[in-house]
């Protein structure tokens, strides 16, 4: 199988140090390209209302890498399911995918709402989101996936 190594785009700035699982409403994050990527990388981007971050958990230790299946969350009220089958962060290549609205553009940065990456994560891509690239047909996903988004994008709660 071919192997390839990937160098950031980017990385994150964010308010939050480590990764939680719920209440990324609100959260507001700005991405700094890396050093050697042009300002002029992010031209035209602020003309799309939202963009796909991909990005690394960096936070997640090899040990605790998931190929098989588990309950989301380890709730065992859910189904145990294949890694595939969900969007944990301990995946094999521990990536993460969220597409985001776009706030603005700002020479070499980018600032965009509701992205749920932490402080200092490595973004390895950042794509504009074209409708003809959404799913072309309904979406139909199981009852407990609804079930752990519920509080996912609330604001979250003052202390």
């Amino acid at each position: 199988m071919v192997q390839f190594a990937m160098k950031p785009v980017g990385i994150v700035h964010a308010s939050r140090p480590h990764a939680e699982d719920d209440y990324w409403g609100g959260e507001e994050a700005r991405i700094e390209l890396a050093e050697g990527l042009p300002a002029e990388a992010l031209q035209g981007l602020a003309e799309f209302s939202h963009a796909e971050i991909l990005f690394v958990f960096h936070e997640v230790e090899p040990s605790r890498i998931v190929t098989g299946a588990r309950h989301p969350r380890n709730n065992p009220d859910w189904p145990s399911v294949g890694i595939f089958a969900q969007r944990g962060k301990n995946r094999p290549n521990r990536i993460g995918s969220t597409i985001c609205r776009i706030v603005r553009v700002e020479g070499n940065e980018l600032l965009v709402a509701e992205l749920d990456a932490i402080d200092a994560t490595p973004v390895l891509d950042i794509k504009p989101v074209m409708a003809e690239f959404l799913p072309r047909g309904a979406l139909i996903q199981p009852a407990w996936s609804h079930e752990l988004m519920r509080d996912y994008w609330l604001r979250k709660p003052q202390a």
